[in-house]
């Protein structure tokens, strides 16, 4: 049967060419490699900056993209969030990890280095990133900082991640540390401003240790302690409250 088409078609060289025009269209026109990553998610897609760049939600005929990390999705369906004009559009095209937590949306501030940040910080960084995965299409990675031109992680990339595991480590310590010691009861108004308060004990500030390792920072908070415990060094009383005081303004 298949002979007998072949020898048909031979006789016609109109239809002959045509089929081949055909076939040679479809085999040998150029395609976009982003489509090519859509039909087939299994292939890695490797962005250069510039790549990644065009990919910035002004160009309706491209998706919008925006990496975190190194890693790249496709946010075209939160086109309102994403595109020209919406809120979060300075993403878009780029890799801004450390605007996730700055909030410096401008020159110097949409970079993808972490340099200086606590742990906190960069765990909730790695935590965006997360939100992203689950949230949209994951389609490749930007050659960089944190993936190198064969799309393996770098030495940055392993760094960033160590230190978010080393923030929650911190975290679930200072957790467990601060339930020992029962906390303040808490409430604030416009008004009247802010109260503190105990039902059982006396409200002290008290240092939080681990504060310097996950935000570079000392900070102190309220917990309450029994009479025979006010003795503790590093307790402090607030300003203006009486030693013995279950309230204390603030």
């Amino acid at each position: 049967m298949a002979t007998v088409i072949i020898k048909r078609l031979a006789k016609s060289p109109f239809v002959l060419t045509t089929v081949l025009v055909t076939l040679a269209a479809f085999f040998f026109t150029p395609r976009s490699p982003f489509k090519s990553l859509i039909n087939y998610p299994q292939q890695q897609r490797l962005f250069t900056a510039e790549e990644l760049a065009l990919y910035n939600g002004t160009d309706d005929t491209l998706p919008i993209l925006l990496g975190i990390l190194g890693s790249v999705f496709d946010v075209t369906k939160g086109k309102s969030h994403y595109g020209v004009g919406g809120g979060y559009h300075h993403f878009s095209g780029r890799d801004a990890s450390r605007a996730f937590v700055s909030g410096n949306f401008t020159g110097d501030g949409l970079t993808d280095s972490l340099h200086g940040l606590s742990s906190t910080e960069v765990k909730s960084i790695v935590e965006w990133r997360e939100f992203y995965f689950r949230s949209y299409t994951f389609v490749g990675k930007l050659v960089g900082r944190y993936y190198d031109s064969e799309g393996n992680p770098t030495k940055s990339l392993k760094g960033v991640e160590a230190k978010a595991a080393r923030g929650t480590q911190l975290l679930e310590k200072q957790k467990k540390e601060e339930a020992k010691q029962p906390g303040c009861n808490s409430r604030w108004s416009q008004g009247e401003g802010g109260e503190v308060w105990c039902d059982d004990g006396f409200p002290r500030l008290v240092q939080r240790p681990l504060e310097i390792a996950l935000t570079g920072k000392m900070s102190k908070r309220c917990a309450c302690f029994k009479e025979d415990q006010l003795s503790e060094p590093g307790l402090e009383v607030y300003e203006g409250c009486d030693y013995l005081s279950k309230t204390c303004r603030v």
